[in-house]
């Protein structure tokens, strides 16, 4: 599995836009502050910064001398079962900040279909719930989801719905997941 916990020490090259973790407030980390980096899973970054956490996408890797991930590629001729696996490979990207295992493998997504839309292109319905229903860190993730999703071409849209029932417990992850955290 892809865990890296790390503390690897960073300097911000520029401002940056993060998100506090599990607060979920949106603030601007400045050029010249240090941290590091404790988790860099699928193409983001979670730095302990002054006491505190924060997310940093994927695409701003460059504000701390990483580098941003490269774009995704699909054959002309696609079909939805590749687009499918794309979907389902995205998603396995996405990580809840405190926890280093995807949403898929901690059992989070519900539902994921696709459907076709005018002019060739598809739109992606993901139905999805978050490991506690109060946690400041649902839109982000839900935003993190969508982002992911819409990279992949002929993907014109990401509904992504969140839904707390049937509400989330242990048992819903994968094996994997529960072996990684030692709640089995």
């Amino acid at each position: 599995m892809g865990y890296s916990q790390t503390s690897e020490p960073i300097r911000f090259e520029r401002d940056c836009a993060a998100v506090m973790v599990p607060q979920g407030d949106e603030v601007t980390l400045p050029a010249g502050q240090v941290g590091y980096i404790t988790q860099a899973l699928g193409g983001s970054f979670t730095v302990y910064v002054d006491g505190n956490l924060f997310r940093i996408r994927g695409v701003d890797a460059d504000a701390i001398g990483k580098e941003t991930p490269p774009p995704i590629e699909l054959a002309d001729e696609s079909s939805d079962a590749d687009v499918e696996k794309l979907v389902w490979q995205q998603l396995r990207t996405c990580f809840d900040p405190e926890i280093p295992i995807n949403i898929v493998e901690l059992g989070l997504v519900y539902d994921c279909d696709l459907e076709h839309l005018d002019g060739g292109t598809r739109k992606v319905n993901v139905r999805m719930t978050l490991t506690a229903p109060g946690c400041g860190m649902g839109d982000i993730l839900v935003d993190d989801v969508r982002t992911k999703l819409e990279m992949i071409p002929t993907v014109a849209e990401a509904d992504v719905d969140l839904v707390f029932d049937p509400p989330w417990n242990q048992t819903m992850m994968s094996e994997a997941a529960r072996l990684e955290t030692g709640m089995l």
